[in-house]
């Protein structure tokens, strides 16, 4: 930021609701699993590959750092439109390359009907029950890895 940093306001792309839903949805999906899920929204990607971005982002929320590598990474730019699903190699191993271009096609079809809060939730649900069944909750070992808040760029 700079000497005028003060008067950066970050754009509210979701109601308080909303942003509540989200992160109690995040909250839900990691309840069943040792898995670790990020929202991470900015107006705008800088990069010119949005896998670019979001690898840059995943790596900035230290999101590889995760005992199990088993961290999912949920990247969107509101005004260029763009998402991407960023997974630890430990997630993406067990499920490979199908699974995640399956599921990006899946959020683009809830996000084109432009619910895109509602398509967030989901995303994260099924995500979730993915982590669930390859990296099931364990009372005595698991512990809450990565903040459930959605991170806002700019």
């Amino acid at each position: 930021m700079g000497i005028f940093s003060f008067l950066y306001k970050p754009k509210e792309f979701f109601s308080a609701k909303d942003k509540e839903q989200i992160v109690q949805a995040i909250r839900n999906a990691e309840r069943e699993t040792s898995g670790e899920i990020r929202v991470y929204v900015e107006s705008k990607n800088p990069f010119v590959n949005v896998m670019d971005r979001a690898a840059e982002v995943f790596f900035n929320l230290k999101m590889d750092k995760t005992e199990d590598r088993n961290g999912v990474l949920l990247y969107i730019a509101m005004k260029h439109k763009e998402l991407a699903l960023f997974a630890d190699e430990g997630i993406y191993k067990k499920v490979g390359t199908d699974y995640w271009n399956i599921e990006v096609k899946n959020m683009i079809a809830l996000f084109s009907k432009e619910n895109i809060s509602n398509g967030i939730e989901q995303c994260v649900e099924h995500i979730g029950q993915t982590l669930k069944e390859k990296f099931p909750y364990n009372a005595t070992t698991d512990k809450n890895e990565l903040p459930d808040d959605i991170v806002f760029g700019r």
